[in-house]
């Protein structure tokens, strides 16, 4: 608490005690008041009762006024889903802030890491030790039938490579090979209507160690293709990018949005790859912001790229993942005026 509130407080509560100390009846005040005569008061003049307990209750107020203002100063952000929140949310790293994933000098070395890695930050300023993920393949997803294979030491060329994208991520996110950076291993958001906590080492899960074959496909064979019966009716594959410009998929933009498609990463030259980024937004765990025909900011969780608040019993969870199953999304099943809630 400041030097202001404190003597703010001290104030009031002198004031308070002179108030039960020292009127008398009539007009003025004597701090010569005893006990006696203030007994005498509160038998003989009701009317100077009443006033001495206005003037107590007024004092009273100010007492709590100033003790709520002191306890508002001190109010810190937690890490939580609520509103306070600031968006970084666990990405803060518990008030560690942007230099968690970022050095802004030195890489590694700029976070006490040490490494020999030569090219170290060179990419994102990036402040994590990669020299254990360096050219390892990694399969993932549908019993590992999409294998990612990281960038070697010194060939990376582009932070937004999507399989350099993966490597980043789970220079923190790994938790077997990497060095787990100020991370706990669980969500700080409960799991919405479960409950309990969803892990976030994506290599030490609890189950082997080095599991990928659990988690999303992500990666150069990830890809995101248009056509029927299972995907959106939308244009675009290869070298060029989708869009979404059928009628199913231009009625599911107006119900809900894209914001997972329009964050496809790049492969070489294929620009249809999903990576950890295309469905997770880093830097804002809790709002999304929407560009669709709508624009607004919606509640989100895990940092995912849309309205998701499963907590409201409506479809947004659903329609989260149809931005790229478009043939599980309703429009593509005939229901066009299921709006999202």
């Amino acid at each position: 608490m400041n030097n202001e509130v404190s003597g703010r407080l001290h104030k009031a509560a002198s004031s308070f005690r002179w108030s039960m100390a020292a009127e008398k009846p009539g007009s003025g005040a004597s701090p010569a008041l005893g006990t006696a005569s203030f007994v005498n008061v509160l038998q003989h003049n009701p009317k100077e009762v009443s006033k001495l307990m206005k003037k107590a209750m007024f004092s009273l107020l100010a007492v709590f006024a100033l003790a709520a203002l002191a306890s508002a100063q001190l109010t810190g952000v937690s890490q939580d889903n609520s509103e306070t929140t600031d968006i970084l949310g666990a990405h803060l790293g518990y008030g560690r802030g942007c230099v968690m994933c970022h050095a802004p000098h030195s890489g590694a070395g700029g976070n006490n890491v040490k490494t020999a890695d030569t090219t170290s930050g060179d990419y994102a300023l990036w402040g994590q030790d990669l020299t254990p993920l360096y050219g390892q393949t990694l399969n993932f997803g549908d019993g590992g039938t999409f294998p990612v294979t990281l960038p070697a030491a010194g060939t990376i060329t582009s932070a937004h490579d999507a399989n350099t994208v993966v490597l980043f991520c789970l220079s923190c996110h790994d938790g077997n090979l990497a060095k787990v950076g100020m991370m706990k291993g669980k969500t700080v958001e409960t799991l919405p209507i479960v409950g309990g906590n969803a892990p976030t080492l994506l290599g030490s899960d609890g189950t082997v160690a080095g599991n990928y074959e659990n988690d999303h496909p992500v990666g150069a064979t990830a890809l995101v293709s248009c056509g029927p019966p299972y995907q959106w009716d939308c244009t675009g594959g290869g070298a060029t990018k989708v869009v979404m410009s059928g009628p199913n998929s231009t009625q599911f933009g107006k119900n809900y949005d894209f914001g997972v498609i329009k964050n496809l990463a790049q492969i070489g030259t294929n620009v249809n790859a999903v990576t950890c980024t295309t469905c997770h937004n880093q830097h804002s765990q809790n709002i999304y912001t929407s560009t669709a025909a709508t624009p607004g900011f919606y509640k989100t969780m895990f940092f995912l790229r849309g309205y998701y608040n499963p907590t409201t019993g409506g479809n947004n969870a659903a329609q989260f993942c149809r931005q790229c199953h478009g043939g599980e999304a309703n429009e593509s099943n005939g229901q066009y005026n299921v709006l999202t809630n």
